[in-house]
Parts: C-alpha cells; sequence; structure tokens
C-alpha cells in the first residue's frame, strides 16, 4: 500500500476544497440555508457561554453565598436560557435540514447527469466500461462524491465558532487562548498523518467495489449458463475472491479510522481538561474570577462538536476525491458522436453512403432509394453489423461520410435523427414494462392505434392479444415472459410506431421463424409510405425480398445488384447462401 507523500495530502486538500466550492455553487440556495442556520448556532453557542457564566457569578453564586434561594431571579434566568436553546434548535433545524437536501439535491444531479452521460456516450465507450463499473459510478461514487456536503456548512460555520472562541478566551486569559492555539496544529496534525494512510486504500475500495459490482451484475445475467455448465462453485469463488479483496480494503480503513475518530474525539475534552487546570492555577494567582473560569471551560466543552464536524469533514475528503475522480472521469469521456443544428424536411428518405472507412471497412459505397430494400450480405466478421451501426450513427466514420437526404448525419440535431431512423439490433432489450411501454416508450403521438399497427407490421399482433392483459400485459426484466422471436418482434414494433423514414436491421428477425421473417420483409415493403430499409440478412428467403444486395467481404464491397444478378456472377456469393441453406436445413 501506498503512502501519500506531504505534498500529496496537500494535494487533496486542494482537490477537497474545489470539489466543496462546486457543491456550493451546484446548490447555492441550499448551501445558505444550512450555512445561516449553522451560523446562528455559532453565535448562540458563543453567547451560551458568557451568559452561563454570569448566571453562574451573578445569580447562582450570591444565592448559595447567601443559603436562600430568589425564585424570581432564578426563573428569570432560566427563561432567558432556554429562550437561546430554542433559538438553537431553530438554528440546528435549518442546518440540518439544508444539508440533508443539499446532499441529495447533489447526488441527483450527478446521477442524472451520468445517465444522460451514458446514454449519449458511443457503444464502443460502453464496450470498454462493463455494466456494474456503470453501475457503480452511478451509485457508490456519487455517494462517496457528495459525502462532505452533510457536514460541509457545519464545518464551514464551525471555523468561526473556533475563532470566535478562541478570541473569547485571550479575552478572558492569555494563558487559556494558548491552551486553545494547541488544539488547532493538534487536528491538522492528525489529519494529515490519516489522509496519507487513508486516500490510497479509499481508492483501491471504490475500484474493488467496481469489480464487485461488475461481477454481481455478470453472475446474474449468465445464471442461466453457470447453471447448465455446473460452474456454480467456480462463479462463487470467483465472487469470494472479490468480495475477499473489497473486505480486506474496507478493514484496513476501518483501521484507520479507528485510531483517527477516538483522537479526533478526545483532542477537546483534553483541552477542556487543560483549561481547568491553567484556569484553577489563574484562579489562585486571582488573575481570574469564576465567571471567567466558567464562561471559559463552557467555550472549550463548545468546541467538541466543532472540532468533530471539522474531523467529520476532514475524514471524509479521501473518499470523496476518490468517488468524485471516478465519477468525473465518466463526465469528461469524449462523446465522439457530434450533432449538429440541421433538419430534415418529411417524406421518405434516402441513405447514402461515401467512401466510408472505419475499423475493418474500407471505402464502403452504396445507396438506399426511397422506398427501396437493400439487404447487407457477407461472411461472419465481413462489416456487416459495423456499416448497420454506422447508418444508425452509433458509429462515426473515420472517414468518407453518411448523408440522409444528401445532408451529412454528422449535422443532423438528434432529435432530428431519431425521427428519421430507427435501429433494431439483433439482440433486442426489452423493458420491464408492459407492451404499450415498451412500444410507445412515452413518445407522443403513439397512441394505442399506431401501437397496433406496428404491431400488426411486425407480426406480432397475434401474440400480444393472447396475453392476459394484452397491451397492459407487464413482459418483465429484459421480457422475460416473452421468446427471443417475440422480442425481436416487439422491439421491431417500437421502431416502426415512431414512423422512421429509413429502418436499419441488424439480423433483427434472426430468431423468428423464416417464414414470419419474410412476410415481416414482405409486410414492410408493401406498408403505403413504407421507410427505405437496410437489412442485414442471413436466409435467402428475405434476401431475395430486397430490391438490391451488398455483398461484403473482408471489409470491402465486393459487388452490389439484385440477387439473381449476384447469384449468376458472384461465385463467392453463391457459396455464401449455399452455406446459409445448409445451415438452416440442418
Amino acid at each position: 500500500m501506498t503512502v501519500r507523500t506531504p505534498m500529496q495530502t496537500r494535494e487533496l486538500i486542494a482537490q477537497g476544497a474545489r470539489l466543496c466550492g462546486r457543491m456550493i455553487r451546484s446548490e447555492p440556495r441550499l448551501f445558505l440555508v444550512s450555512l445561516g442556520g449553522a451560523a446562528l448556532v455559532v453565535v448562540l453557542s458563543i453567547g451560551s457561554a458568557f451568559a452561563i457564566g454570569a448566571v453562574v457569578a451573578d445569580v447562582v453564586a450570591p444565592m448559595l453565598d447567601r443559603g436562600r434561594v430568589d425564585a424570581g431571579l432564578l426563573a428569570a434566568a432560566a427563561a432567558a436560557l432556554l429562550g437561546l436553546s430554542a433559538l438553537k434548535v431553530v438554528g440546528i433545524f435549518s442546518r440540518r435540514l439544508g444539508a440533508v437536501y443539499l446532499q441529495q439535491s447533489l447526488q441527483a444531479r450527478q446521477r442524472k447527469a451520468i445517465v444522460r452521460k451514458y446514454l449519449r456516450l458511443p457503444p464502443a465507450w460502453h464496450r470498454d466500461n462493463p455494466t456494474g463499473a456503470l453501475l457503480s459510478n452511478a451509485s457508490s461514487d456519487v455517494d462517496a462524491s457528495a459525502s462532505p456536503a452533510g457536514s460541509l456548512a457545519y464545518a464551514i460555520a464551525t471555523v468561526f465558532l473556533l475563532v470566535g472562541a478562541l478570541i473569547a478566551l485571550f479575552a478572558v486569559d492569555w494563558t487559556l487562548g494558548l491552551v486553545g492555539l494547541v488544539v488547532f496544529p493538534g487536528l491538522l496534525t492528525v489529519f494529515a498523518v490519516y489522509s496519507r494512510r487513508v486516500a490510497p486504500r479509499y481508492r483501491l475500495a471504490q475500484s474493488l467495489r467496481a469489480r464487485v459490482t461488475a461481477l454481481a451484475h455478470e453472475s446474474f445475467d449468465g445464471a442461466l449458463t453457470v447453471k447448465v455448465m455446473g460452474r456454480a462453485d467456480h462463479q462463487t469463488r470467483r465472487f469470494a475472491d472479490q468480495v475477499g479483496e473489497l473486505r480486506q480494503a474496507l478493514v484496513s480503513i476501518g483501521r484507520t479510522r479507528a485510531w483517527h475518530d477516538p483522537v479526533i474525539d478526545a483532542l477537546p475534552q483534553v483541552g477542556t481538561i487543560a483549561v481547568l487546570v491553567v484556569g484553577a492555577w489563574r484562579c489562585e494567582q486571582g488573575a481570574l474570577g469564576l465567571s471567567d473560569l466558567t464562561a471559559a471551560a463552557f467555550l472549550f466543552a463548545l468546541m467538541d462538536m466543532p472540532i468533530r464536524a471539522i474531523g467529520w469533514l476532514l475524514g471524509a475528503m479521501p473518499r470523496a476525491v476518490a468517488g468524485a475522480e471516478r465519477v468525473d472521469r465518466v463526465l469528461a469521456a469524449d462523446e465522439d458522436l457530434p450533432h449538429g443544428t440541421a433538419s430534415l424536411g418529411a417524406g421518405r428518405a434516402e441513405l447514402r453512403l461515401r467512401q466510408v472507412s472505419v475499423r475493418n471497412l474500407r471505402d464502403v459505397s452504396f445507396r438506399v432509394a426511397p422506398g427501396r430494400v437493400v439487404a447487407l450480405v457477407g461472411s461472419t466478421g465481413s462489416g456487416k453489423s459495423t456499416v448497420a451501426a454506422i447508418a444508425a450513427r452509433l458509429l462515426p466514420p473515420e472517414s468518407g461520410a453518411v448523408l440522409i437526404d444528401g445532408v451529412d448525419a454528422r449535422e443532423l440535431t438528434a432529435r432530428a435523427y431519431a425521427a428519421a431512423v430507427s435501429y433494431v439490433p439483433q439482440v433486442p432489450f426489452v423493458f420491464a414494462d408492459s407492451v404499450r411501454g415498451n412500444v410507445a416508450l412515452g413518445r407522443p403521438g403513439v397512441d394505442d392505434d399506431a401501437i397496433w399497427r406496428a404491431l400488426a407490421v411486425a407480426r406480432a399482433d397475434d401474440f400480444v392479444r393472447l396475453l392476459p392483459q394484452g397491451l397492459d400485459t407487464e413482459l418483465g426484466e429484459r421480457g422475460a415472459a416473452l421468446s427471443g422471436g417475440q422480442r425481436q418482434r416487439i422491439a421491431l414494433a417500437r421502431a416502426l410506431a415512431g414512423g422512421p423514414r429509413l429502418l436499419v436491421l441488424d439480423d433483427a428477425t434472426s430468431a423468428v421463424d423464416p417464414v414470419v421473417e419474410a412476410a415481416v420483409v414482405a409486410g414492410l415493403r408493401a406498408a403505403p409510405g413504407g421507410p427505405a430499409m437496410l437489412v442485414v440478412a442471413t436466409r435467402r428467403p428475405t434476401i431475395a425480398l430486397a430490391d438490391e444486395v451488398v455483398y461484403l467481404d473482408r471489409g470491402e464491397v465486393v459487388a452490389a445488384g439484385a440477387h439473381h444478378e449476384l447469384m449468376r456472377d458472384v461465385a463467392g456469393y453463391r457459396e455464401l447462401l449455399a452455406a446459409y441453406d445448409r445451415r438452416v436445413g440442418g
């Protein structure tokens, strides 16, 4: 385990200060509510010290000397102290309520920002970052980064309390002020030692939390495979090893906090004892009176919670900085999918790829005319899905251009592109929602009539009518209540319900019966004003329905034309379709 140098500790304090400043700028009103309450508590706490000293010296002590209680005077003193306490309660309520709202608002703001960023980032980024790690960013990392907000306003206000208490101690007696000064270097020394030890441990713990969450998510998603392969013990051991590492990291943090927290708690108590000892000595010398000593002791007792609050804030900083670094890494990720300001007109759309190159693709060019169906055909790894992702603007080309109605896709707004182009992947995603919710996705104008029309074109209306509650049937997480082919048809209906002008299907009907697949494609072609379609196809009946076939091999367009023309002129194409036929027949 590495240890931080003093420079690194100063960097941690600087990072923590910047993080706190960002919190204040994000929610200034809530911070001011909490700070105002804390400031009221500070003022009343210092005032209470002198009020109690005056009551003891001017009310209680004379009564003890006379041996007679003045009930009226005692009641007035008690009422004054109770009034101060009542105002202090108001301050504490405002401080805590403001702090809670501040912390929860910061967390909500960051979680929304992270989710928005996730949805804008390209698929390549998501491939490099497992889902479990993304969940950890949006949960434990956000919790950690916002943790100082709970004590931020109180800690800032209590700095003024400590300064005010020190000034008051020096005003009472200079020796008592010197005793108070000892506490501050002690507090900073404790924090410096603590931060050097605990900061790297917090960073490791946050990283291990993400790995544990990722492995847990992977285990849940792959539970069926693990059970079928009889590898439950193996997967359990993998998870146990990761959990064990996290446990060791957290225990290491706990060991460090085990000495840090008691030391922070003990500092004001040691100071109070020192004040009483020094104060008693000064009283013997005649330099202090009872009222002054009582006020000084109470002032030092008041420093207990402020020192704890500052200790809480400083103690939370290493974890908060570690969490904020992980959150900022996500928010600073390059979206790499620039959106322009252009829009599109109405009517059918045309898609044109012009010398597009990316990854395994080289100079791919072809056109999907309005209302036409173009099938992408090629062996595994030829680049079919990459072309589909480029057409759906999920993957930006490294060179060349993608044009919709002659407009470069990069110049279109996200809204304009989403309204014109729909994409259905081979592995569809079904939300834990009703059929209606999955197809409509809350889009304005997509009513039940539009949903049923889309279901009919996708050949999904028959099985939806047989569901227990029809459109209101809950489909379960990831569409667990449906078969693979049914999930694909629900996803296709979702794409159609928005009335796209261009439909990109990445082998999106591979899990349905070939006859149903052909019927779906035929229905799409026959629909009045239907969209232009780019279809990744692997079955002869679907390919034969296309107006044009683009044959890809090793990332290049080898041939393009009608199906019968390619069957006649391109040997590789004939061999590929023969292999498709053998696979279907087998």
